[in-house]
């Protein structure tokens, strides 16, 4: 009789070896309609972009842009509302759900992650979770925001803070991991962000 092993070196029945080769054939033809999407959603017009994005399953509201370089592991659990603007080379990670407000400004080289590996089980196995942005916020460049995080109305985060836990409405934080470091006094805000630039 046969006997497979994970990659760990544990025994597998057939049943859970036959399971794992499926996975691993999935995987691979997802992989490469990953890298077909990446490349169709990178090309130089946001409508086409908005509209391969959509049908990638992606929900994004009235006059929300995202620009080229975007990266991402699915969109079929991305949530973008209005007037919403995201940067060159974000990425947004989607194995879960990732819900992003109207009016809000994502700079630059922005990272969403829904998932991390469990640093203290055996097998470093990934712990999933959503995220949640409110209107108006706005995120600096190179900021990276970890799974199951909120972020609240207003709030900002400035450039190159890593966010590891819920953020209050208004609130300004910076910092690794990010702090509390000051308020927003635009406690109402109804300003629009605007029309994306051409050819980015």
């Amino acid at each position: 009789m046969a006997v497979f092993k994970d990659r760990n070196g544990r025994d597998l029945s057939l049943g859970e070896a036959s399971g794992k080769i499926g996975n691993r054939f999935y995987n691979y033809w997802a992989d490469f309609f990953l890298f077909l999407g990446t490349i169709l959603i990178n090309c130089p017009s946001h409508h086409l972009r908005r509209l391969v994005i959509r049908f990638a399953g992606a929900k994004i509201g009235r006059g929300s842009s995202i620009h080229m370089g975007l990266s991402f592991f699915s969109l079929k659990k991305v949530r973008i509302g209005q007037d919403t603007i995201i940067g060159r080379n974000a990425f947004l990670d989607g194995r879960d759900v990732i819900n992003i407000g109207s009016h809000v400004d994502i700079a630059s080289d922005v990272m969403i992650y829904n998932s991390e590996h469990d640093i203290n089980s055996d097998d470093f196995h990934a712990i999933l979770g959503p995220v949640e942005i409110g209107d108006y916020v706005f995120i600096g460049p190179r900021a990276i925001i970890l799974p199951g995080v909120k972020i609240g109305k207003g709030a900002v985060i400035a450039a190159g803070a890593v966010v590891t836990k819920d953020v209050g409405e208004f609130k300004i934080v910076g910092g690794v991991p990010a702090q509390v470091i000051g308020e927003r006094n635009l406690k109402d805000p109804h300003y629009k962000l605007g029309r994306a630039r051409w050819f980015q």
